[in-house]
């Protein structure tokens, strides 16, 4: 009866929590809000989510990257919601792809800093996994009250540019269709797709708007003539298609994707997909509302896998790190998993769960390595505090071990995807394969916490740095030691949500742990793309 009741409390937490990311959502697609949707209506344009929702198949599932971006950031300038441009991985006509769609409801669709890290997010995810990328143009170009925050740097606005000259090169389809606004910088993104439209009346291309020509040069032109559909489709040549409206638009890239000849695969094993024999509507329950305590970890693993089967490596050594083999939708995945059940070793030893011992992380280099060697995507399943400190695992070479952890996932060739269960701390992100170890995909769910480490710890740490600047400064009693902590764990508290990772892009996403299987089947799939082989190589690692 009391677990039944704990199970239940754990679900109800969960659920909350899941409410909460709901009603962001819907919060986040209003975009600049229902007034600038009904005046883009007006011009008889599409929403740009009205526009991926007709590009894409309706039969196939879609996922969103980046839905958070930019949350709670530019509040100064009126914020950003989802930073501007919508990305979805998504099928067309039965092919899988990427697009990313400029939601001219925003700021008429400018171009703040996050809203560039998006976009080089979705060109990054385009070129590891050879997948064909789709440009919905509608913007007016560079927020300039933040050009200096997107303009000259390696990651800025024109690495956009750098990125379609390599996508072209490797073959990988890019197809852009101007639908609105495409000035200055911005112009050169259509162009140096492989294949550019635009739509009458409504797009237009130009390196700079006739106020801009006429202040320049004197000359008098207006902006239809300058660079509209005509212009650009029977004068200029820059455009290859005119579309009627953004319907026939859609409807022409639809037409161009359907054609399109089939690539070389990597060959990542695939068999029937089955649904996994235990419920998958536990998962919701089994995760402790308390985050500190411990629970075990097979139980998760094996609402996610395909039948249930997940097949142990090493099984009884280094039991504070799962790892094995699995298949979520028929692919076969190696999983590596923080297990959160407080261990008890031959030697009588106790190991504290979601803790890294030397002992696991020998286990898990070793795993990764296998699943190089046999070409199996690896799934990092995060829910860790780090790895454990104290003499005894000093001088039993806990750095070493972690470091050859973090040398094979890093030098990792086949496939990564990260799921953020938990808690992601410190080394332990890091070394279970953070957004700075590339995975293909990195996901969170709702009760998800990303720091350096856990608050409580930090908060006390930080509290003693701020005691001693505020002492020196004058009176510092009991009453400032507290509300100077309240602060500080509040602070703490804010940075460590998963909402402040995903609008900062640490995270793909926050999903819903029913749509894991989704998520990672959809990312082998997108990843089989790339056919490139590379050989693995760890380099100088000791043993």
């Amino acid at each position: 009866m009391k677990k039944e009741l704990e199970f239940n409390k754990n679900e109800d937490a969960l659920k909350l929590l899941l409410t909460d990311v709901k009603k962001r959502l819907e919060k986040v697609k209003l975009g600049g809000g229902k007034k600038k949707i009904e005046k883009q209506h007006a011009q008889g344009k599409m929403t740009a989510r009205e526009r991926i929702a007709s590009l894409l198949d309706s039969d196939r599932p879609s996922f969103e990257i980046g839905a958070f971006a930019a949350e709670g950031m530019y509040s100064e300038h009126g914020g950003c919601p989802a930073a501007g441009v919508i990305v979805v991985i998504g099928w067309i006509e039965g092919r899988q792809c990427i697009v990313a769609a400029n939601d001219a409801t925003v700021k008429a669709g400018a171009w703040f800093p996050m809203t560039g890290k998006k976009n080089l997010r979705a060109q990054e995810i385009a070129l590891e996994n050879h997948l064909p990328i789709i440009y919905l143009v509608d913007s007016a170009g560079v927020y300039l009250p933040m050009q200096d925050e997107i303009f000259p740097d390696k990651e800025h606005f024109g690495r956009i540019f750098r990125n379609n000259a390599v996508l072209s090169s490797k073959g990988i389809t890019q197809i852009s269709a101007v639908m609105g606004s495409c000035v200055a910088g911005g112009a050169y993104l259509p162009i140096m797709s492989d294949e550019a439209l635009i739509v009458e009346k409504t797009g237009s291309i130009f390196l700079a708007g006739s106020y801009l020509v006429k202040a320049a040069i004197g000359e008098d032109i207006d902006n239809e003539t300058l660079g509209g559909a005509d212009t650009h489709c029977e004068i200029s040549g820059v455009t290859d298609y005119k579309a009627k409206d953004d319907q026939d638009a859609i409807n022409t890239i639809k037409g161009i994707m359907g054609k399109m000849g089939s690539s070389p695969k990597a060959g990542f094993d695939r068999s029937a997909p089955k649904a996994p024999k235990k419920d998958e509507k536990e998962l919701y329950g089994m995760l402790p509302e308390d985050r500190s305590k411990p629970y075990r970890s097979l139980d998760i693993i094996e609402r996610l896998v395909d039948d249930s089967d997940f097949q142990q490596y090493k099984e009884g050594f280094g039991k504070t790190l799962l790892c094995g083999y699995a298949r979520i939708d028929g692919w076969a995945v190696g999983i590596v998993a923080n297990n959160r059940e407080i261990i008890r070793t031959k030697k009588g030893e106790m190991q504290l769960g979601g803790v890294i011992y030397s002992d696991s992380a020998d286990k898990a280099a070793r795993f990764i390595a296998n699943c190089n060697q046999k070409r199996i995507p690896l799934l990092f399943l995060q829910d860790v505090t780090g790895f454990m400190v104290g003499s005894r695992s000093e001088h039993g070479g806990i750095i070493k071990d972690g470091a050859k952890m973090v040398n094979a996932m890093s030098n990792s060739v086949v496939p990564k995807f990260t799921v953020i269960i938990g808690n992601s701390f410190g080394a332990g992100n890091y070394a279970m394969c953070g957004k700075a170890y590339d995975p293909r995909l990195i996901v969170a769910w709702p009760s998800a916490q990303l720091a350096v480490m856990g608050g409580e710890q930090a908060a006390k740490v930080l509290l003693q740095i701020e005691k001693a600047r505020l002492s020196k400064e004058g009176e510092f009693g009991e009453k400032e030691e507290q509300e100077l902590l309240d602060r500080i764990e509040k602070r703490y508290k804010d940075q460590m949500s998963p909402y402040y990772a995903a609008s900062r892009m640490w995270v793909d996403a926050i999903i819903d742990p029913m749509d894991t299987r989704g998520w990672v089947s959809a990312g082998i799939e997108m990843a089989n793309h790339n056919s490139e082989e590379k050989a693995f190589n760890t380099g100088i690692l000791q043993t």
